[in-house]
């Protein structure tokens, strides 16, 4: 499973030399081992990493991205699978990335994830 990450607080923790560490890279790692898939990893900006999604490069984009991402356009959105509060008290519904028309692998995830019960 090609997966690019942004780095995004305790979402994502994007260190020179390593693997992504945090919330969603754990997660990421957990869905892969439901499906015997070895995980490799890209990092860059939103931007680029959705352009990963539409030239077929990636298979998932993570970095604590919101339901209201300005990329849901250019690529397919999980459901909301857990909720944090934002700097100004709001609530943050989150959501990660795959690339549009692949309905196999986001019904995947989305069960997964809906069923992992992240409580954080």
């Amino acid at each position: 499973m090609r997966v690019g990450a942004t780095a995004n607080g305790s979402w994502v923790d994007l260190r020179e030399g390593e693997d992504p560490a945090g919330r969603e890279p754990d997660l990421v790692r957990s869905f892969a081992s439901t499906l015997d898939a070895d995980v490799a990893w890209s990092s860059g900006s939103e931007e680029a990493l959705v352009a990963g999604l539409e030239d077929g490069e990636l298979d998932l984009v993570i970095g604590g991205l919101s339901e209201d991402t300005p990329w849901s356009e250019e690529a397919g959105m999980t459901r909301p699978y857990t909720e944090s509060i934002d700097g100004r008290g709001g609530t943050v519904k989150h959501v990660m990335l795959v690339p549009l028309g692949e309905n196999a692998l986001l019904f995947e995830l989305d069960s997964f994830l809906l069923g992992s019960g992240d409580p954080r």
